[in-house]
């Protein structure tokens, strides 16, 4: 049980990345027509909601699987699945084996879990520097870093 624990974050980071890869790519095939193209057709720039799906899908699926955003992708593209599934799928049927919903309810779930949990190991944002917070404003004279709720004087 103790080698199970100890690879949790380097299956999370896995995880993460073979679900960030398989969503960004569905969003390519979608906007660009590679990759097998798209399934119901090709949408037209900004058209909405084929368009902006696919932007999210491609953009937050290549968020996710770098490591960097994590979560805000994650709850992003966690969110436009919701929406698909409950806009396109369940007028089809109630369930998602019936109505062709089970992608968006998988990729649904797979990224909010990668949201409640974080990327795990290969994170490019573990080796992007932190950034320091500056308080504005009358009054305050100390920076803030994120985490930290006082100025310091």
């Amino acid at each position: 049980m103790e080698a199970l624990e100890r690879s949790k974050p380097y299956v999370l980071g896995l995880f993460r990345v073979v679900v960030g890869l398989l969503f960004a790519c569905h969003g390519a095939a979608t906007l660009f027509g590679v990759l097998g193209g798209p399934r119901g057709g090709e949408p037209h720039f900004a058209e909405w909601p084929g368009w902006w799906a696919a932007a999210i899908q491609l953009v937050g699926g290549a968020l996710v699987l770098c490591g960097l955003g994590t979560r805000v992708a994650a709850v992003l593209c966690s969110g436009s699945m919701a929406y698909a599934y409950f806009d396109v799928h369940q007028a089809h049927a109630v369930l998602p084996i019936e109505n062709g919903g089970e992608p968006a309810v998988m990729f649904c779930w797979s990224f909010l879990l990668i949201a409640v949990l974080g990327p795990g190991r290969w994170a490019l944002a573990s080796v992007v520097p932190a950034r320091r917070w500056r308080r504005s404003g009358a009054g305050s004279a100390g920076s803030v870093r994120p985490g930290n709720t006082q100025a310091s004087v």
